[in-house]
């Protein structure tokens, strides 16, 4: 399948926004029935690397082991919203969900799903020591895992060396938020955006790229109280106003159309199809770029986060999956999260998917980068991912404490973040797209994040 034909599909189910691929890996024997081996309910998001997974389970899992996979694949946000409810409300829709390390501590904590550390340690094919330790802690409680990592990601900046190269612009490595910006405006022009930046509501979303932004700038979405517990909203203070000023002028000037709806998939599939000439989000995409069948093949570049005030920037997230404690499917459940997030998985994509071996999930296991074939196709983008992903300021984002469960740079790890970055995430969208102002979406913010209790 090509890039653009990848990308048209993955616009498709977005317009949809959820697809339930239902049976997706039953093994069907004479007169329609299943052989034995169980099925389960497995929800995941909806990106090309999870796409892939959901395509190989029939021939790679349920052939050998006779279990039946029903994927729902749904939209990040989506995606979000159904598993929390299910989970956290008891739910018995899932067996195997996927999740992130901003719910992971937060589940655990609450029992909501279950402790895979005794089933992943017994699991010799599973190889548990092998998943690199910044990503096994982000999804872990008490040091105890609670999700399998499917690929693990910081952020950077990707961007077509070509294009600079025709403006006499030379990227530096470490790059900060200003230059970039410089750089975005002075390559903008009407058929190519200088810079791609996430736009779309969610704090997934838009909440993942202005929260780096808003961390380096010096902002905070609250102060933190000496037992880390949530101190005053800090909205209204000029570090927030300074970032989000920065965010809203750079996509307004030069950033990608329809920017006040761009996700992850928009801004892959403006930069495949080189409508944008730089990009910001996740290291994963980088895979995507230099994959076989992609157009910008060896014509991209990858620069570290952009910083202000920090020296260093970036999120850390894992795409990951859980097991809820309500599913009584348990060891069918492990069974499948020890193929789909183990490095058996990782070799048998390899030389299974029609990107090939750039494309595979990267950053779970340090024995994916020893894999020569892996090494040879990412070797644009291996180092600076590993080093993203090493690099992220976990536990020190900012210039000032921060409340709650550290385990990313790009959101706050309390409960309540969820609700009020969605309902921030709004306000910031509006204004990109020209619907408010700055002072309005601050002041509404402001009372939003002011109702959590302290």
């Amino acid at each position: 399948m090509s890039a653009s034909v990848r990308v048209a599909w993955i616009a498709v189910l977005l317009a949809i926004g959820a697809v339930a691929v239902a049976g997706c890996g039953g093994h069907k024997q004479k007169g329609g029935g299943t052989r034995a081996g169980g099925s389960i309910n497995v929800a995941i998001v909806d990106t090309p690397n999870m796409q892939d997974l959901a395509h190989l389970t029939p021939s790679l899992f349920t052939d050998r082991t006779h279990i039946k996979v029903n994927y729902t694949i749904l939209d990040e946000g989506t995606l979000r919203e159904v598993t929390t409810r299910d989970v956290a409300s008891s739910g018995r829709q899932f067996d195997v969900v996927m999740i992130g390390p901003y719910e992971a501590p937060q589940f655990g904590k609450d029992g909501h799903i279950r402790d895979l550390t005794p089933m992943a340690s017994a699991d010799r094919a599973y190889r548990l020591d092998d998943v690199i330790p910044t990503i096994r802690k982000a999804l872990s409680y008490h040091g105890k895992l609670y999700a399998s990592p499917f690929y693990g990601e910081s952020s950077f900046l990707m961007y077509r060396k070509d294009v600079l190269k025709r403006a006499g612009i030379q990227m530096p490595t470490h790059p900060t938020w200003r230059q970039v910006a410089e750089i975005a405006r002075r390559i903008d022009t009407p058929a190519r955006a200088g810079i791609c930046m996430r736009g779309k509501p969610g704090w997934g979303e838009l909440g993942a790229s202005f929260g780096t932004v808003l961390n380096t700038f010096g902002g905070t979405w609250w102060s933190a109280r000496p037992d880390g517990s949530v101190g005053r909203a800090m909205v209204d203070q000029p570090p927030f106003r300074q970032a989000l000023q920065f965010y809203v002028d750079l996509v307004r000037d030069a950033g990608e159309n329809g920017a006040a709806g761009a996700s992850y998939n928009q801004c892959l599939a403006q930069y495949l199809h080189g409508k944008v000439a730089m990009w910001y989000d996740a290291t994963v995409a980088a895979g995507l770029l230099e994959a076989d069948d992609s157009d910008v093949k060896g014509k991209n570049g990858y620069a570290r986060a952009p910083v202000e005030l920090t020296r260093s920037s970036g999120w850390l997230w894992s795409w990951a999956l859980a097991i809820p404690s309500t599913s009584s499917k348990a060891g069918l459940a492990w069974r499948y999260i020890s193929w789909a997030s183990g490095p058996q998985y990782i070799h048998e994509a390899g030389t299974s998917i029609p990107e090939g071996w750039a494309a595979i999930p990267p950053g779970t296991r340090r024995s994916t980068y020893e894999i020569p074939e892996y090494l040879r196709a990412a070797r644009a983008f291996a180092r600076p991912t590993l080093e993203a992903i090493e690099s992220a300021p976990i536990d020190d984002p900012g210039t000032t404490k921060r409340p709650g469960l550290p385990a990313s740079g790009a959101y706050v790890g309390i409960p309540e973040y969820q609700d009020v970055g969605n309902q921030c995430t709004e306000q910031f969208s509006a204004v990109i797209a020209g619907r408010s102002s700055i002072d309005s979406a601050l002041s509404n913010c402001q009372t939003i994040a002011s109702r959590v209790p302290k």
